[in-house]
């Protein structure tokens, strides 16, 4: 730890005058004055001349924290000196107390972690327990220390407080990240720190969610007990009194031997655990069952450390751990669109999660155990992933050294689960922003594609019935069924159906259906009044189909001239049905097997109303057409129509479609809303399901 620290922070120093020179130089450019800054500029060379003696003084400085937690040199307190302390000098230790508080602040976690194992290795050595060696007081007095006979004006001293704390910034992060990896893998764990006050005990008050929460573990853990009574049965080979099928027999059944301890089914599992995963990548395939290869793996191991397998079997707790963590491997990649390229991922992973199945039963019992939200992280950042941007690559590469991570450092200390989930867990936070604008962008798409059909409908509605109500000429059929209804859209979409605008619309087309029928009588004058007063609204009805001037009036001379002539052909028109850039969307709406979003779809009554409840934020399993499970969250319903969109968790749409059409689904298996929001839990309730299946339970 002391390398470690003296290393990081020793060059801290030196690295302070270049930005504060230049932040004091752009200050006096901006100022107009260059000569501004000169005194602030003199110091700052002073001190640059002696960088050598700093950082030479803020090394011993940081060095002699470690020593004085080992009790190497203690000072007794008539060894400290004592004094007045100059005005300047109190204004130097109070910006250290602001500094120390700001790093104390921002590193909270990690510091209360390494606090607690500071304790615990303290114990260890029978000395008493000081200040972390690198903790926020330390820091800020180590700077304080090496400084403290430097002349800093009241303008410099904040900039050289300010750039200490941003250089922390750089290294900080890091080192306690790597000091407390180091603590848990050399076994100090957290201990519960004396000099914290005890709190009384509190009055019993209103169940608070944490209080649900805890009676929710508790129902879980009981849950977690009933697991165990089906796996012995399906292990037993017997379900109720009759032999069970092949499909579903135990893996094994082994004869009677010494039961292995748990601590040597761990040494062996910690023997293999930096071993190439091949093995498990191929059960994971499909190549075999998983639980298979454990158990072989681990007799390889066990026979490597002079453990004689036909002398030993695994205890039935032992037996537990591992079906139950290869059960859970293998449903999450049935129930999750996990790709090829997170095999090997997940396969690294399989040895420290049955480490820790043995050792510590709440991984199954427990949502906040921090070795299940690692696993529920790294699920996350691999499901659906096929690395198509740099974003999901950089996902999936910090996956993996997550994972590589737990497997160099996991020896029977859970830290290193929380650490590595909180690293993985800060650009996870990242990636979700991205999937929520993603998924925003796709329901504007959705309701922006659903509003330019619903005012297609309406406009259609209204051009057929004009179209149908009496015989028209050829130019004016054609005019109200193309660039009339394309205004009618226009208007709708743009201004309402209660617009000025749209009922201007809609009075250009019945006049142009008045004037076809004076044109019918031979009213000449009528007509050419008409259109003369029609004529602006023609030529804005033209133009916003696109038309430039000269197109509009050439469309409108062509109007005219058919209306001139009394006898010519009129008949009763019908709307064709127009190719559109939304109707050629239907061919991608079908990819993604959506069935069109009306209610006259076979379905269950009681299945759809189950789907109409349906709210955005919640989960749901849906199989796609090429039989693969994806995990779908509904992100957005339908003012309009009331169809629901679904996305996976990279918040692209893989479904839209109404609760009739989902119920449909749901009537052939491929929809299921009893999906849990963690991948964690969904593949243990998948699990539950298999095993009640076997065992007559469900």
């Amino acid at each position: 730890m002391k390398r470690l620290a003296v290393e990081q922070l020793g060059s801290i120093p030196s690295g302070l005058y270049t930005p504060i020179e230049h932040a004091l130089n752009e200050s006096a450019i901006r100022a107009g004055t260059p000569g501004a800054r000169r005194t602030e500029l003199a110091s700052l060379l002073t001190l640059r001349q002696h960088s050598a003696t700093y950082v030479m003084r803020f090394r011993q400085q940081v060095a002699q924290g470690f020593d004085d937690f080992r009790a190497l040199r203690i000072r007794h307190r008539g060894d400290l000196p004592m004094g007045l302390v100059a005005e300047n000098q109190l204004e130097f230790h109070l910006s250290g107390q602001r500094l120390a508080e700001a790093i104390d602040q921002r590193y909270s976690r990690p510091l209360e972690m390494m606090e607690g194992r500071l304790e615990a290795l303290a114990n260890a050595l029978d000395v008493p327990h000081i200040s972390n060696p690198i903790g926020a007081s330390r820091l800020a007095g180590a700077f304080i220390e090496t400084f403290r006979d430097a002349e800093l004006s009241e303008s410099l001293r904040p900039m050289m407080f300010r750039q200490y704390e941003q250089e922390l910034a750089r290294v900080l992060g890091d080192l306690y990240g790597r000091v407390n990896t180091l603590l848990a893998t050399a076994g100090y764990g957290m201990v519960e720190t004396s000099s914290r006050p005890k709190q009384a005990p509190a009055t019993p008050a209103p169940a608070a969610p944490e209080d649900r929460t805890a009676a929710s573990d508790a129902q879980i853990l009981a849950e977690f007990n009933q697991l165990r009574d089906m796996l012995h049965v399906w292990r037993e080979g017997l379900v109720q009194g009759e032999p069970l099928t092949a499909e579903n027999a135990p893996q094994r059944t082994l004869p009677p031997r010494r039961e292995l301890r748990v601590d040597e089914v761990v040494s062996v599992a910690s023997l293999l655990q930096s071993e190439p995963p091949d093995v498990f990548a191929r059960a994971l395939a499909g190549s075999g069952l998983l639980g298979d290869a454990i158990r072989d793996h681990l007799s390889d191991g066990a026979r490597r450390l002079g453990i004689n397998p036909d002398q030993t079997r695994l205890s039935v707790a032992e037996e537990d751990a591992i079906d139950l963590v290869a059960m859970l491997f293998e449903s999450l990649f049935r129930t999750h669109s996990l790709l090829d390229r997170a095999r090997r991922l997940y396969a690294r992973l399989v040895l420290p999660y049955v480490k820790v199945a043995l050792t510590d039963h709440s991984l199954f019992a427990s949502r906040e155990h921090p070795a299940r939200r690692l696993l529920d992280a790294i699920t996350e950042a691999c499901e659906g992933n096929s690395a198509a941007t740099p974003q999901d690559r950089e996902l999936l590469e910090r996956a993996a050294a997550v994972a590589q991570r737990i497997v160099a450092d996991y020896n029977e200390d859970l830290a290193i689960f929380e650490l590595a989930h909180t690293e993985l867990d800060a650009l996870l936070t990242q990636q979700r922003r991205r999937v929520e604008l993603q998924e925003e962008r796709a329901a504007k798409a959705a309701f922006g594609r659903e509003r330019l059909s619903d005012a297609r409908a309406r406009a259609d509605e209204i051009v057929n019935h004009r179209l149908r109500a009496q015989p028209l000429t050829q130019a004016v059929g054609d005019f109200l069924s193309t660039p009339w209804r394309h205004h009618l859209v226009q208007t709708l979409l743009r201004e309402g159906q209660d617009a000025e605008r749209h009922a201007e619309a809609l009075m250009l087309g019945d006049a142009l259906v008045v004037v076809d029928e004076f044109a019918s009588d031979n009213r000449g004058r009528a007509v050419a009044d008409r259109l003369v007063t029609l004529q602006s609204a023609i030529v804005q009805c033209l133009a916003s189909s696109g038309l430039d001037d000269s197109a509009s009036e050439h469309g409108l001379a062509g109007l005219v001239h058919s209306l001139a002539w009394p006898d010519v052909t009129r008949r009763v028109h019908q709307l064709m049905p127009v190719n559109t850039p939304h109707e050629d969307e239907a061919g991608e709406e079908r990819r993604l097997w959506l069935a069109g979003g009306t209610a006259t779809i076979a379905h269950d009554p009681a299945l759809a109303e189950r789907m109409r409840r349906l709210l955005p934020g919640e989960w749901v399993r849906i199989t796609d057409a090429q039989g693969e499970a994806i995990a779908a969250k509904v992100a957005w319903v339908s003012p309009l129509t009331s169809r629901m969109l679904l996305v996976n968790r990279r918040g692209i749409r893989v479904l839209v479609a109404s609760a009739e059409e989902l119920a449909a689904l749901a009537a052939q298996g491929r929809v299921s809303v009893e999906a849990e929001r963690t991948p964690f839990d969904e593949a243990m309730r998948q699990v539950r399901h298999r095993l009640g299946r076997v065992a007559g339970r469900c």
